[in-house]
């Protein structure tokens, strides 16, 4: 996987073997043998290709690059929020369909936002 994954962003950059094996001081059989899945490059090879190939390691070890799990809390945060404005929303027009008043529809909205900074306080964003 590794070798495959080297193979292709080297031929991505429009890159040779040679060209390869030039910048990292090792032979052109190297890095044949990494992307033949002969041989592993170890650490510190990885990430001189890595930096070569301007990709991260986890690039070359999975073949793409990996959500963080910050990259995942924003995206559940991001949905929680539109939950909650689309409930508080829901609420509101419940409110004011069921009592006929606009006052209840505004306090059932602020409720719903006050559990939200309520939340937000004891368990924070993330």
């Amino acid at each position: 996987m590794v070798g495959k994954n080297i193979k292709r962003y080297r031929e991505n950059k429009k890159m040779t073997q040679d060209d390869l094996a030039t910048k990292l001081n090792v032979t052109r059989q190297a890095v044949s043998n990494w992307e033949t899945e002969k041989t592993q490059p170890d650490i510190e090879t990885l990430h001189k290709i890595a930096q070569i190939l301007e990709i991260s390691i986890e690039e070359i070890i999975y073949g793409e690059k990996r959500n963080s799990a910050r990259d995942i809390n924003i995206k559940i945060v991001k949905n929680a929020t539109k939950g909650v404005s689309f409930g508080a929303g829901l609420a509101m027009v419940i409110s004011y369909f069921k009592w006929q008043s606009i006052g209840w529809a505004i306090i059932h909205g602020l409720l719903n936002w006050i559990y939200v900074i309520y939340y937000v306080i004891r368990y924070g964003w993330s």
